[in-house]
């Protein structure tokens, strides 16, 4: 089973928190860079062969600035090359601007299935600081627009932003998930390297929310998605049963997948190894090299046992449901138990962070996750 991912790396703006593999041009030849993708992916799907396709999804950078054309030429030439489930998650990234919802139906006939919304916020003075285009009155008129014409509909929340309360929070997760509560991705606001807001926090003009303030917005969000019908099912993300993200399962899971597109990673078994892939950040070199090659690939780095088994780790105990032993043998050659510093687990479990469950099955408990990071540096050998 295959996931794909296709990157669109243009943005209108650069978001001041943002770390991704974004950039903003003036002018982009959407043409060449889609016959580029369209390339990249034949060259996958000649090495690859004929597998069954779980999910495609077009994430950025902005893909809803892509061309609808263009999007509906991917879908198409994905379905041929490789053997799509019947029940095909197609997922596409867009921002809600006005211009941008006007597209939603070209994009829902071009193939797409699912759409996922960069909302943010749903407060005017927080959405201006975080550096977004669009009003919250935009942002709901979006939400209800996606609601009508898709059949599944996910938006992105940021939260622990400077001076947000708990009240407002409720708030804010109330009305949005009112309009569209079948999937839900949290992000804690955090200060990357390379990003606007690391250069403002380091002059002291951004102050973080404590630990523990930061920790009872999180707590209020289940809470919240909960009273709609919405689980957490992984530490960021939040769904109705039967809603979860098929695509970004498989990332979680340890599948397959392939990326194409400017900076896109993939983990792939091929040639009985199993490979690291990365593609070229900087959007023209990587157009210059498939245009040459056929591919963008930077680097293809055969994984050692320890190396699946420690991404299998930092993976796996994201789910609620936990790392299956049976599984992670089987993919790593390991035993789950000899990939962990057995010290810390026992302490991990005595302190209530991580468990046993009764299929066997190893999992973080909700103390567990508000502590991940530094528990996974601790357990991994």
């Amino acid at each position: 089973m295959l996931a794909l991912y296709i990157h669109w790396p243009f943005c209108r703006a650069k978001c001041p928190y943002c770390d991704f593999n974004s950039h903003v041009r003036e002018r982009i030849d959407a043409g060449r860079f889609l016959a580029a993708l369209r390339a990249e992916l034949a060259f996958e799907a000649a090495r690859l062969g004929r597998q069954r396709l779980a999910s495609i999804f077009f994430g950025g950078g902005t893909p809803s600035l892509m061309p609808p054309e263009g999007v509906a030429a991917l879908i198409a030439d994905a379905t041929q090359l490789f053997a799509p489930e019947d029940d095909l998650e197609i997922t596409l990234e867009a921002n809600p601007t006005s211009v941008e919802a006007e597209k939603l139906v070209a994009f829902r006939d071009a193939g797409v299935n699912r759409l996922s919304l960069g909302v943010q916020s749903l407060d005017p003075a927080a959405l201006a600081w975080l550096g977004r285009h669009h009003s919250a009155a935009e942002a709901i008129a979006a939400l209800e627009l996606g609601r009508r014409i898709f059949p599944r509909l996910s938006f992105d929340l940021i939260y622990a932003r400077p001076d947000q309360s708990l009240p407002a929070w409720r708030d804010e997760l109330r009305r949005a998930l009112a309009l569209a509560a079948d999937h839900l991705s949290l992000y804690q606001l955090t200060i990357e390297p390379g990003t606007a807001f690391e250069t403002a926090f380091a002059r002291g003009d951004i102050i973080l929310p404590d630990p523990e303030h930061a920790a009872a917005l999180y707590h209020a969000t289940a809470e919240e998605a909960s009273r709609f019908g919405l689980f957490s099912y992984e530490i960021s993300n939040y769904a109705r049963p039967g809603a979860e993200s098929r695509h970004n399962l498989a990332y979680w899971r340890y599948a397959d997948y392939v990326g194409i597109g400017p900076g896109a990673h993939g983990r792939l078994f091929l040639g009985g190894m199993r490979l690291a892939t990365r593609r070229h950040r900087a959007p023209e070199t990587w157009l210059a090299q498939v245009e040459r090659e056929g591919h963008g690939s930077v680097e293809e780095t055969a994984l050692t046992a320890a190396e699946q088994g420690r991404e299998m780790l930092l993976m796996g105990l994201r789910l609620d449901e936990g790392i299956d032993p049976t599984r992670f043998q089987h993919i790593t050659g390991r035993p789950l138990v000899a990939a962990i510093d057995s010290e810390t687990l026992r302490a991990a479990e005595g302190e209530g962070y991580l468990a046993w469950d009764e299929t066997g099955r190893l999992r973080a408990l909700p103390a567990g996750r508000l502590r991940l990071d530094a528990l996974l540096a601790a357990l991994l050998k």
